[in-house]
């Protein structure tokens, strides 16, 4: 398929985790005693006028505060994603689509902000929040403007081509939850991008085939880890993980673009 169209991405900071127990994130018990800072992504696409925000972050009420050591987990924020945008003047209602690797509250936290974006999200896991949010701990307050219809949502049930010249594809990627979702972002210059969503949330994890202890489906986990794993092999692809800070070197710094 052409891809005549520019595109543009960015990685945008949505926040930092203190992961204090990083047992969390193995069902086989491989961190125990051990600790690590993770940082959490988004990710701006530009597809010649129109603009993709990729995952929403963690929430803008979390600006400043102060991580707390004593939890196994916790997080902060240091710039909303409404800063960042107006650093590169791009008015929020400019966003089209807001696409979610998945509902946790790290990567939607600030999805209210864009009220007039077509929302996709996986299947399953839009299921999820407009069913049983609560069985598998997922918080539909940030989606009430989309699940009481004043928004317009797409629930991708494979992969979902976003404005049809294959330039950038959203990925099903089930496990870590049930609708979860990657994405492939084909750029001019520096090729293929393949953003993790929560496929994996450090390097030794992905790595390892490692799977949280939190996600809702091993097997699945397994088979989109290596599914993903060979797209980007056969792809020679650039892979961000999302969550890992020696992935942030990959991109360019904030506010220059991968091309």
């Amino acid at each position: 398929m052409a891809q005549n169209t520019e595109v543009q991405l960015w990685r945008l900071d949505c926040g930092t985790v203190a992961a204090n127990d990083l047992n969390a994130f193995s069902d086989t018990k491989a961190y125990t005693g051990q600790s690590k800072r993770l940082t959490s992504s988004c990710y701006l696409i530009r597809h010649g006028s129109d603009y993709l925000l990729w995952d929403t972050g963690l929430p803008s009420a979390m600006k400043g505060k102060p991580l707390d050591d004593s939890q196994a987990m916790d997080a902060t924020v240091t710039l909303t994603i409404k800063e960042q945008l107006a650093q590169l003047k791009v008015d929020p209602a400019r966003i089209k689509y807001v696409g979610l690797s998945h509902y946790h509250f790290d990567h939607s936290g600030q999805v209210a902000d864009f009220p007039g974006a077509t929302l996709i999200v996986g299947k399953g896991d839009w299921t999820v929040l407009t069913t049983d949010p609560a069985s598998y701990g997922a918080n539909p307050a940030p989606f009430a403007h989309w699940i009481s219809g004043g928004g317009k949502v797409e629930q991708a049930t494979t992969d979902k081509d976003v404005f049809g010249d294959g330039s950038v594809t959203m990925l099903r990627l089930p496990g870590h939850t049930p609708g979860h979702s990657g994405l492939l972002v084909r750029l001019k210059e520096k090729g293929p991008v393949l953003l993790t969503g929560d496929l994996a949330h450090f390097s030794e994890n992905y790595a390892s085939n490692g799977v949280p202890t939190f996600n809702v489906d091993r097997a699945d986990t397994l088979a989109s880890l290596d599914r993903f794993k060979k797209l980007a092999d056969n792809l020679k692809a650039t892979v961000i993980i999302q969550h890992e800070p020696a992935d942030v070197g990959k991109l360019p710094t904030f506010p220059q673009a991968a091309e």
